[in-house]
């Protein structure tokens, strides 16, 4: 019997070998955004994702299920997975309480294939929104604006 749950444990861990890799403990500072409108460029690039004037689509698309990132000012992108204080993974109804929103995480650090993962564990510092509002941008950001 032992021999048995020790054979599939190890097939298992070999199916995802993720699970086996060990994390890193990290502090992130970074605005809580979503991954569709920053990866995609739909809503006018980078520049027009963030903030404010973002800040409505963003709980659209955290609400809809798009995966949200903590994008530090140096564009590094950490997905989040597990959200603090939450027995459940990182869903839209989790993350609609700080989308836009400008803070410093503690977590856990994953990498696999290039893309960076955080498991956050406490937030230490939340500033609310701070970046890019209306008054700098209007309504619609000027680069995309027609005939412009």
């Amino acid at each position: 019997m032992l021999r048995t749950l020790l054979a599939a444990g190890a097939l298992a861990l070999s199916a995802f070998p993720g699970l086996a890799a060990n994390g890193e403990r990290v502090t992130v500072t970074g605005e809580v955004i979503d991954s569709w409108c920053y990866y995609s460029g739909v809503m006018g690039g980078p520049d027009a994702v963030t903030g404010s004037a973002h800040h409505t689509c963003a709980l659209w698309c955290a609400a809809g299920g798009i995966p949200v990132g903590l994008l530090t000012e140096e564009g590094k992108i950490y997905m989040v997975l597990k959200w603090a204080n939450n027995d459940k993974v990182a869903d839209g109804k989790t993350m609609l309480s700080v989308q836009s929103h400008q803070l410093v995480a503690d977590g856990i650090h994953y990498e696999r294939d290039g893309i960076d993962y955080i498991l956050v564990e406490e937030v230490s510092s939340d500033e609310g929104i701070t970046l890019h509002n209306h008054e700098d941008y209007g309504f619609v950001p000027p680069f995309a604006q027609p005939g412009q």
